[in-house]
């Protein structure tokens, strides 16, 4: 098959963000396939050199807001220059810029990820319904339930694609817990429950109200909190654990990049996300690892953890049953063991980043194919169109085209 023209847009940079990998790691496997891609963001260093060390066209763009005409109309631009066939928009400003872009005229294959499961106003509907939106890529099906019913988009247009691992990087073999452990200073008997995310919708808070009854059956147990943004913030992590009295027991580090490590030396990794997740990226990268894993059962984590069999599903916002369920895998090794082997084997066969970037390959030549007669109707139509205004303008009347 002839390789394909892609450009990936998205106005975020940084790699702590599960966009920005997802992204990223399907361009460089797009890449990796034989295909021209391109990648369009803010100015960055970071993404320039790592887009240059994969192969890809790194494109700085504004992307100011989603009214950003100068982006929309330089987007326009490159798409006709580099012949881009299709366009794939990860989040809300790059989708605005994009469709932009086709009303200043350039012609190309739209596809738009929606990969968080909050609510989508009446406004922000109209972005996802627009003719020029050829596919929406949800994460789970959940997602894809919301834009149907919800959102009123056609179902035709809405398919699922889950987020996915690199599983080579998310390795038991390859990954090295000892050392991370090492630099915690963790006492060998220690239990180290990690969870990734500080924002107040990422359920942390509830993980740390969940501590004091883990460590009443489980006193070893430490809590690891993955993702403050700042020093500030992780001192007023510390603390609120001083208050509570777990000053010795929680270890809020800074944003990594050394997440396979870290997930790796966890002997539980929890999710209790209570709004906002699609398929939780952490949880996936857990499972890879195969280390037992509990989430809250909320949009796609439900399509990603069986309960009882890939993982332990719990409420959302109930203290309590996320408390037990901690506690539980903590106590009953085999049940741990045997959880995080299902997990470990589900992901590989079903999110591994190889599978990802070759279903969104196939869905880019299904989009093309369904473009390029509408692209040469539309050519047509502007043919016809400049001949008529031509032939007005001298008196004449246009020959029919």
């Amino acid at each position: 098959m002839r390789p394909l023209t892609v450009l990936h847009a998205l106005e975020k940079v940084s790699f702590a963000t599960g966009s920005v990998w997802q992204m990223f790691e399907a361009a460089r496997g797009l890449a990796q396939r034989g295909h021209r891609v391109l990648v369009a963001t803010r100015p960055d260093a970071e993404m320039a050199r790592r887009c240059r060390d994969a192969g890809l066209v790194h494109l700085p763009l504004a992307f100011w807001n989603e009214f950003d005409l100068y982006s929309m109309r330089r987007l326009a631009g490159v798409i006709r220059r580099h012949r881009i066939q299709v366009v794939h928009a990860h989040k809300g400003t790059a989708h605005a810029v994009a469709l932009g872009a086709a009303l200043f005229g350039a012609r190309f294959g739209l596809i738009v990820n929606r990969g968080v499961s909050f609510p989508i106003s009446q406004l922000a509907s109209f972005k996802y319904r627009s003719p020029h939106v050829h596919r929406i890529v949800a994460v789970c099906e959940a997602i894809r339930r919301h834009l149907v019913d919800d959102v009123r988009v056609d179902a035709g247009r809405v398919v699922v694609i889950p987020g996915s691992v690199d599983v080579h990087r998310f390795s038991a073999a390859v990954a090295n817990p000892r050392r991370v452990r090492r630099e915690l200073r963790l006492p060998r008997a220690a239990r180290l429950v990690g969870t990734v995310g500080l924002r107040e919708w990422k359920g942390w808070k509830e993980v740390l109200q969940a501590l004091p009854a883990v460590r009443a059956e489980h006193p070893e147990a430490r809590l690891l909190l993955v993702g403050c943004e700042s020093e500030r913030q992780r001192a007023a992590v510390l603390r609120l654990a001083g208050e509570m009295g777990l000053a010795d027991a929680v270890l809020p580090t800074l944003v990594r990049d050394d997440m396979a490590d870290v997930l790796a030396a966890c002997d539980v990794v929890v999710d209790a996300s209570w709004a906002g997740t699609g398929t939780t990226g952490t949880i996936r990268e857990a499972m890879a690892l195969g280390r037992p894993v509990v989430a809250t059962a909320i949009a796609g984590n439900g399509e990603l953890v069986e309960d009882g069999v890939t993982g332990i599903l719990v409420p959302p916002r109930d203290v309590k049953t996320l408390a037990a369920a901690i506690s539980r895998l903590l106590r009953d090794g085999p049940l741990a063991a045997d959880l995080a082997r299902a997990g470990r084997d589900q992901v590989r066969a079903r999110y591994s980043t190889a599978t990802r970037v070759m279903r969104l390959e196939a869905l880019y030549r299904e989009v093309i194919r369904e473009v390029g007669p509408l692209a040469i109707r539309r050519e047509r139509v502007g043919r016809a169109e400049r001949k008529a205004a031509a032939a007005a303008a001298s008196g004449r009347r246009a020959r029919p085209v």
